[in-house]
């Protein structure tokens, strides 16, 4: 499904002459074959799923933001704006991330769920988080959430 979606998206954005959507998609495209490449080299003939593809393109705006930041420790708002783009491209094809406020009703939930109490615990919330939001919820933020309500 998201395979079709990349290459239907690269269609359109060609006729529109969207050169950024199109770098972007291409930047995907190259991504997912290299990984597809490394994974029949590890004996798994199938290509990537499409939870693994998501955590691609979650990977890929994890690395844009921090690039963001150093291109604005440098001074160069220029190229920000262009990961802002990318990452734009990108988000598009994920699903919708929870905001502030349903992460923390998510980490609540969690830390019901599994009884946390203390800082010690913090793994089996995270876990817990991992395994029922799962592409949806940033854990970096959640991981903060999760840190002040035990701490």
């Amino acid at each position: 499904m998201l395979r079709q979606a990349f290459r239907d998206r690269l269609k359109e954005a060609m006729k529109a002459r969207d050169s950024r959507t199109v770098s972007t998609v291409r930047l995907i495209l190259a991504a997912l074959k290299e990984r597809d490449v490394a994974a029949r080299g590890q004996g798994n003939p199938e290509a990537l799923s499409e939870a693994e593809i998501q955590r691609m393109l979650q990977a890929m705006v994890k690395q844009r933001r921090e690039s963001i930041a150093l291109y604005e420790q440098g001074n160069r708002p220029d190229l920000a704006n262009q990961e802002n783009e990318e990452i734009a491209v990108i988000e598009s094809f994920l699903p919708r991330q929870l905001d502030e406020g349903e992460i923390e009703a998510a980490v609540k939930a969690a830390i019901g769920e599994v009884g946390a109490a203390t800082l010690k615990d913090m793994g089996k919330v995270m876990a817990a988080l991992r395994e029922r939001h799962a592409g949806v919820i940033d854990l970096g933020r959640a991981g903060a959430v999760v840190k002040r309500l035990l701490g």
